[in-house]
């Protein structure tokens, strides 16, 4: 059963990975090619590379910080009704999951992966503030820690999803 959790949850990782970070890598590249045009067009030099390179990388945390909601939705559809490892997980309202089916599932889903980080937060101060030497209290704190926190936190919920939503349930196939 642990590897089933360990399967579904790696499956998920990717998905949630590159659903994000490429939406992100998009939407950011998309901002930066309107900015540079709105300013001008200017002639491509080493100044302006480095100039777009830090609009990116300005633009890139705030919109991923959008799109890890939005595949967060997105990629909880695909954990139903795979047998992965003679299990499955099922919804117990309807044997094809759309994304209307989930949207009560997601809700809790979004609960229990917040409490969870929330705690890992908690845990994580306790440790900056023990072991560290950081000045301010949440220096360390960033959308990549975020991000690590949201995919440690989405193993466990997969796991507790089945006891936590009447909805759910993981069955043998």
């Amino acid at each position: 059963m642990s590897k089933f959790y360990l399967l579904i949850w790696l499956g998920w990782v990717l998905r949630l990975t590159l659903s994000s970070v490429v939406s992100a890598g998009v939407f950011a590249s998309f901002i930066t090619a309107y900015i540079y045009v709105s300013q001008g067009s200017s002639p491509l030099s080493k100044e302006v590379y480095e100039a777009l390179f830090h609009v990116f990388k300005f633009w890139f945390p705030l919109v991923w910080s959008v799109t890890l909601l939005i595949s967060l939705f997105r990629t909880l559809k695909t954990v139903f009704n795979r047998c992965i490892n003679g299990y499955e997980m099922n919804l117990k309202s309807c044997s094809v999951v759309g994304y209307g089916d989930i949207k009560g599932v997601w809700r809790k889903w979004l609960m229990l992966i917040i409490w969870l980080v929330g705690a890992q937060m908690i845990i994580a101060l306790i440790f900056t503030k023990l072991f560290t030497s950081y000045e301010a209290t949440f220096d360390w704190f960033n959308i990549y820690v975020l991000y690590t926190f949201v995919l440690v936190a989405g193993y466990v919920s997969f796991v507790l999803l089945s006891s936590r939503c009447r909805l759910v349930s993981v069955k043998k196939c």
